[in-house]
């Protein structure tokens, strides 16, 4: 982690001084010297802070994401100009090195605008720039009667950061309007506390499904990141907290499951407490959730923490078909374009956003409702899922030459 770190920051100030060398071919005046070293050195400073600060985060929460919008702001788009100034420079090389051309320093300079605007955009209105994501499934024992059954997915909505009431009620509506059968929840409903979550009750009880509103916990829900006064104390915040799940019309699964019916057929939906690695804690029991469940049974499995699908969902020998997840948020920063998907967080999450396959078994990655940490996103927009489970039609034998 400590090489990746110093490999990171190499990178960014090798495009910090390359950025530099750009902006002094359009404008080598001395004030835009004096202006651009300054911002670098308050930025350092501030880093530097971090650091001997570290021991205090919980109390400088407002300074750390002062720090964080900050690098976003003045390192992010140099990073995007780098690879132009770069080109320049290996024919630069070639060509016996001389003087800059303007207008590659132009090209690159408008480019680091362009990204600044971006993050402007994603600091400001990415918050609630909800984008609604569609995947049909298919599986070849799917019951008939669920062929074609939808499945809406939030996720990671962590209420003790949303303010701005317009905006969630734009993504609440924008659930609801996919009118899907069922509706689930993959857990962070908060950030700590479960008063966090009282103001949106109302708004989050108008969720609807036919088939029914299933929930689990994820690693904020439990209150483990801030000091209590008492067990108690931290006990009774869970119980809220559950009471919750129940007003906004949930029904929250701790390892366990319910059957969905559908004309005289069913598939189970099971639910698991949050299991996680890197130091998250692991209270999730898939073998206790699925006890009383046929081995026969089309199964759905929601798993806030995607690490719980490599490291304990596959290797088990009851088959869950579809595992649903958040908990990475796609790092609220990314790009995503076309087929093309990147963010920081998949250098530590195999499984970061959108849908993957093993051998037939299939997880769903929810990029989360709400934010946290960061106050906003860029790139990796709030997102409304939708899957649809479908039938695998029988196939001819292909080995079958008539």
């Amino acid at each position: 982690m400590t090489k990746r770190i110093i490999l990171i920051l190499i990178v960014f100030l090798v495009s910090d001084l390359y950025f530099y060398q750009a902006v002094l071919t359009l404008s080598p005046h001395i004030m835009i010297r004096v202006g651009y070293w300054s911002i670098d050195l308050l930025l350092v400073i501030g880093l530097i802070s971090l650091t001997f600060l570290r021991k205090l985060h919980h109390k400088m929460q407002r300074f750390i994401q002062v720090m964080i919008t900050a690098i976003l702001l003045v390192c992010i788009p140099k990073l995007f100009s780098f690879p132009i100034l770069l080109a320049e420079d290996i024919t630069r090389i070639v060509r016996g090195f001389p003087e800059r051309n303007v207008y590659v320093s132009e090209i690159a300079v408008v480019l680091a605008v362009i990204v600044f605007v971006i993050i402007v955009f994603g600091l400001t209105r990415g918050r609630h720039f909800y984008k609604v994501r569609k995947e049909t499934i298919y599986f070849p024992d799917l019951p008939e009667a669920f062929d074609g059954f939808t499945i809406t997915q939030l996720s990671d909505i962590h209420s003790g950061s949303l303010s701005d009431i317009k905006g969630v009620q734009k993504g609440i509506d924008l659930a609801n309007a996919q009118n899907s059968d069922l509706l689930v929840f993959t857990g962070d409903l908060v950030n700590n506390i479960a008063t966090e979550m009282e103001p949106w009750v109302e708004g989050f009880s108008k969720l609807s499904a036919p088939y029914g509103k299933y929930s689990v916990l994820g690693n904020h829900d439990y209150g483990d990141y801030i000091r209590w006064e008492s067990v108690v104390a931290k006990e009774a915040n869970m119980l809220r907290l559950k009471e919750i799940h129940a007003e906004i019309g949930f029904e929250l699964l701790l390892n366990d499951a319910v059957m969905i019916h559908k004309h005289g057929q069913h598939i189970a939906l099971i639910g698991v407490e949050n299991w996680g690695k890197r130091g998250f804690h692991q209270y999730g029991d898939l073998k206790k959730a699925t006890t009383n469940i046929p081995l026969d049974s089309f199964k759905v499995l929601m798993s806030h923490d995607p690490s719980h699908w490599d490291e304990v969902t596959l290797d088990r020998n009851q088959h869950i078909h579809l595992t649903l997840a958040g908990h990475t948020h796609g790092m609220q920063f990314g790009i995503e374009l076309f087929s093309f998907k990147w963010s920081p967080i998949q250098y530590m999450y195999k499984q970061w956003a959108g849908l993957y396959n093993s051998e037939g078994r299939y997880l769903y990655v929810n990029r989360g409702f709400g934010y946290h940490g960061l106050k906003g996103r860029i790139g990796v927009w709030p997102e409304v899922t939708v899957l649809t489970l479908k039938r695998t039609p029988l196939n001819l034998d292909v080995s079958d030459p008539t």
